[in-house]
């Protein structure tokens, strides 16, 4: 799970993480075994927390979160997904189910030695604060949603 210090420990609606996350748990509880990673260095696609809030402002003046991102002279994503992989290696969680909507997630993963078996659909209702936020991740950045 990619930290959202707004969305995973205050509720934001803007986005869909801390829901995301919240569910993830509950899918591997029922399911009897799993594992969550959480990278704090994710935080907003990889731009750390006080160009996130930047890009927040730039977002309630009518930029969307790629447009923002940019305006910051900020990458639209530079997460690396290589601490991933090799934690999972380190489990012997070589074959994985992915609870992910983000295909680069998955390219990140298996570029780094873990393969993805099957992407588990992660997807949150849609709210009147994150409906513009979830098209963007859609039709942006090829989530799939």
């Amino acid at each position: 799970h990619s930290a959202c210090l707004t969305g995973d420990i205050f509720g934001s609606c803007r986005c869909d993480c801390g829901p995301q996350l919240a569910e993830a748990l509950d899918r591997i509880e029922d399911e009897g075994s799993g594992v969550i990673l959480y990278f704090g260095t994710h935080e907003g696609r990889g731009i750390g927390l006080i160009n996130k809030v930047k890009a927040y402002e730039l977002q309630d003046r009518g930029l969307d979160t790629v447009e923002a991102n940019l305006a910051l002279h900020q990458p639209v994503d530079s997460r690396d997904y290589s601490a991933g992989g090799s934690m999972l290696q380190e489990l012997g969680a070589r074959d994985v189910r992915l609870l992910t909507n983000n295909p680069a997630k998955i390219k990140g993963l298996e570029r780094h030695g873990v393969r993805v078996v099957e992407r588990v659909a992660l997807e949150m209702p849609p709210n009147r604060h994150n409906r513009d936020y979830l098209r963007v991740k859609r039709d942006k950045l090829g989530h799939i949603l």
